[in-house]
């Protein structure tokens, strides 16, 4: 090993930086570490030339003596250059628990409060509770600190001891080669502590599940697929550790006569054809209650009138959109003799128009909200 170029271990150049000494170790180690490459000599031959690479290229002072006096300038006591454990400390965020180095190299305690689990719950909800907003009760599943041991998991009168394995480190550490490799402890699981005496409510793990019912305040405006957090109101940490969040994801259920784009709403409102033709005023449904519409006389079939401030109130609390109203002339299906005849009465007296024919296109145009939907998504 002795014998070989470090710069070619890692297969980086003389002027490489240190970043790139550094992304290439990382490739090296994740590729031939022995977890990976069990019962594989070579693999494990090359993670240790990798190892002892970086252990000289990654230090600056003992890559300034490698780059002048070459091994000789590194080596200790004629043998492998000296090798210091804390240098891969700085891979813990990337190597992760695979090597060992959760906690560093420094052998940091795993035991102590750790966070609850957040968690989620899809809640559907009608359109008009998404416009008004609403108040909704849950009921979720969670896991919980045991009442009876206040989640330490040691009945009453003991507690937990330390491990004696790992020395509540919740690790052992062991030689591999010339590298020392950390590893969870098999005793306590990574906790730090035996419980002798486990408590007999939650067989000493400390939590129970339990059904919890959590009240939801839905605001007005709400659109579907957005979430609403709920602090704390997640899983219980563990060994007195905080809880972790509840979140509510909002699925609104689609509405047969309003569309929404934004916080602007639009709906169709079906005329009678004489009012179109005459003008006048028609009420129609919204989702603020019933409102009027003023229709001046000889409106074409599909004229929008916009209701400022009557559309979709802003989640934020502040102003709300416009409903957009598209008239559409509403024909009789049914008619009387005597209104028959009134209306080919009013036909005859009409001056002749020429209409143009329907294209194609024209005869396949899409409903109105479907156009809508083209539009604004």
């Amino acid at each position: 090993m002795s014998q070989l170029d470090y710069y070619e271990v890692l297969g980086v150049a003389r002027s490489a930086s240190d970043q790139d000494i550094k992304s290439a170790y990382r490739k090296l180690a994740l590729k031939y570490h022995p977890d990976r490459n069990p019962g594989d000599q070579a693999a494990e031959d090359r993670f240790k030339q990798a190892a002892e690479a970086y252990a000289v290229l990654g230090d600056a002072d003992k890559r300034q003596r490698y780059d002048r006096f070459g091994h000789a300038g590194v080596a200790s006591g004629g043998g492998a250059p000296g090798f210091n454990a804390d240098i891969f400390a700085d891979f813990s965020d990337i190597l992760g628990d695979f090597f060992g180095f959760g906690g560093g190299m420094g052998g940091a305690r795993r035991s102590g409060p750790m966070r609850g689990a957040d968690l989620r719950f899809d809640l559907e909800i009608p359109f008009d509770e998404s416009f008004a907003g609403a108040e909704k009760t849950i009921q979720i599943p969670r896991e919980e600190a045991c009442e009876t041991c206040h989640g330490s998991g040691a009945a009453a009168g003991s507690k937990p001891e330390t491990c004696p394995q790992c020395h509540g480190r919740g690790q052992v550490r062991y030689q591999q080669g010339f590298l020392v490799v950390a590893r969870t402890c098999p005793q306590c699981r990574g906790t730090g502590n035996i419980i002798a005496k486990p408590c007999a409510t939650c067989q000493g793990s400390g939590r129970l599940a339990r059904e919890r019912r959590v009240t939801v305040k839905i605001p007005a405006g709400i659109a579907d697929g957005q979430r609403l957090r709920l602090h704390s109101e997640g899983e219980h940490g563990q060994a007195g550790g905080p809880p972790g969040d509840l979140y509510v994801v909002i699925h609104v259920a689609a509405h047969p006569q309003f569309h929404r784009n934004g916080d602007d709403l639009y709906t169709e409102v079906p005329v009678p054809f004489h009012i179109m033709a005459l003008g006048g005023s028609i009420k129609f449904d919204a989702p603020s209650g019933e409102m009027t519409v003023h229709v001046s006389a000889g409106s074409a079939d599909g004229t929008i009138v916009p209701f400022r401030g009557k559309g979709m109130p802003s989640v934020t609390g502040h102003g709300r959109g416009t409903l957009h109203a598209r008239l559409v002339v509403d024909v009789p299906k049914k008619l009387t003799k005597e209104q028959k005849k009134l209306i080919e009465s009013l036909g005859q007296s009409m001056p002749p128009q020429k209409v143009a024919p329907r294209s194609a296109e024209a005869e396949q145009e899409k409903p109105f909200f479907d156009k809508v939907k083209d539009l604004f998504g």
